[in-house]
This record gives structure tokens, sequence and C-alpha cells, in this order.
């Protein structure tokens, strides 16, 4: 199977003719691969448009505030100790809900907004977004977003795609619905099974910088064990800690090709 993906270090004209050559071959020969699909219709639209678009990574400020956010996929167990963690420093951050997280806890989602944090979307099922239709992109976003706010009475404003994962397709149909596409700029990895307490506590310390947006997950291992450290240094640090939709510009800005929010200039 050819892989568009492969060339697009080649010029725009030749990347063009192969992508029409290889959108024909597909209808001649009937033989239809949805995901080589998607990628010729990525290809054309970033030939078309002449940008890649990008979600928000952080916010090019040089003022010393950040943004929590936790993804909810999976567990709850060490959620109401975040929580609590949280609580202790008076502090909001930002939680991204999936539906098939919503439905097994949806108690556990009511305490997330009765203790003041912000609610944001993360897709009904957590598919690959990049091999998904237009339409289909369009039923996880109304459908994520109608649930969070059926469950937590929280009408959600920011999106993030499942796996980091988004092309130009994505990020329009995000945009045309009203929403803000959102990714971070510090991973901690706390999914990952190597990743304990502190070295999760290393590897957001290290990265954080103004205008930041901190990824973590509501049930990884040791995010909770890690989380009061963080905080106690980034504090120490003269950060401030905000939910995202309080971090980032609502207006009369742009991203550039590094994911920086920046506003425009008059």
């Amino acid at each position: 199977m050819i892989n568009i993906s492969t060339i697009i270090y080649l010029s725009r004209k030749r990347l063009a003719i192969f992508t029409l050559i290889a959108i024909i071959l597909i209808c001649t020969l009937g033989v239809f691969r949805e995901p080589l699909y998607n990628q010729a219709q990525e290809a054309i639209s970033v030939l078309v448009s002449g940008e890649k678009l990008k979600p928000i990574y952080y916010v090019d400020t040089e003022e010393k505030k950040i943004a929590f956010s936790f993804d909810a996929t999976w567990g709850a167990e060490y959620t109401p100790k975040l929580l609590e963690i949280l609580d202790k420093y008076d502090l909001k951050t930002t939680f991204f809900l999936t539906n098939i997280w919503l439905k097994e806890y949806p108690d556990v989602a009511k305490q997330i907004r009765f203790a003041g944090h912000e609610i944001g979307m993360h897709s009904v099922s957590h598919p690959h977004f990049n091999q998904l239709s237009e339409q289909q992109i369009v039923a996880e976003l109304q459908g994520n977003a109608q649930l969070i706010e059926e469950i937590t009475k929280f009408k959600p404003i920011l999106f993030r795609p499942p796996f980091g994962e988004y092309n130009n397709k994505v990020i329009s149909v995000i945009e045309s619905l009203g929403y803000i596409p959102i990714q971070w700029s510090v991973d901690s990895l706390d999914w990952k099974d190597n990743m304990d307490k502190d070295k999760i506590v290393q590897r957001v310390t290290q990265g954080l910088h103004p205008g930041a947006i901190v990824l973590f997950h509501n049930n990884g291992r040791y995010t909770a064990e890690a989380l009061e450290e963080i905080i106690l240094y980034a504090l120490k640090e003269g950060y401030t800690i905000l939910p995202i939709s309080e971090l980032i510009y609502k207006e009369n800005y742009y991203v550039d090709h590094q994911g920086a929010q920046k506003l425009k200039s008059n």
C-alpha cells in the first residue's frame, strides 16, 4: 500500500500529482482503504491551505502562569486523592472526560465539577481521530459534550483529541463547532508502568515554563503521589496554577507552527 505521509517532504507539485494518482487508482481499482484516503485528504488540505493547523500546546507569555490537566479514560481509584490535594492548595484544574469513563463513573465526574474544576471533552469512545470522517468527528464531539453537560451541568468548550492525534480536518471540525482544540507542552508520562513518583516529579518540574499546559491522567498509578510535590515546586518557583480556559486567550489570537498561542498584533 502506498503511504502518502512518507513523501510529504517532496515538492507540493509532485505531492499533488502523486495524491491525485493514488485517489484515481483507489477509485478505479475499487480497492478502498480508508486510512490511505484520509491521508490523501489531509495532504490535499495542507497543499490548498499552505499550512498545518495546530491545537494550542501552550500560551506564549512571560507571565508565570501554567495549567494542569487530567485526562480520564480508564479507572477512578486515585481521583479522590487528586481532588483532595488540589483542594488542599485551593487549585482549580481541567479534567478531560470521555463518555466511556463518564458512563462508568458519573458520580466521580460530579465530584470533580462540584470541587470547582473545569470539564473538557475527550471524545465519546477515544478513537484515532485521523481515521474518522467529518461526520464521525462531529458525532464524537457532540455526543461527548452532551453527556458531560447531562452529568455535570457544565458546558464544555475545550477538546483534547485522543492520543494527541490530529490533522487539518480534525482541527477544522473542532473549531467549526465552536470548540477550542487543546494539546500540551509538558507530558508527565504518568500512564507508563516505568514512571514512578520521582520520575514523574522530575519530568514535570524540569519541563515547566510560563504558559505551559501539563498533561496528567486521573488514574495514573503514581500521579496522586507526585502531584503535591509538583505543586509545591511550582508555587515555590512563583507559578500560578490555573484551569486551561483561564490560561489561554479567548479571542484575537493565532496558533503558530509550534503550537504556541499568541496574541495578534493590532
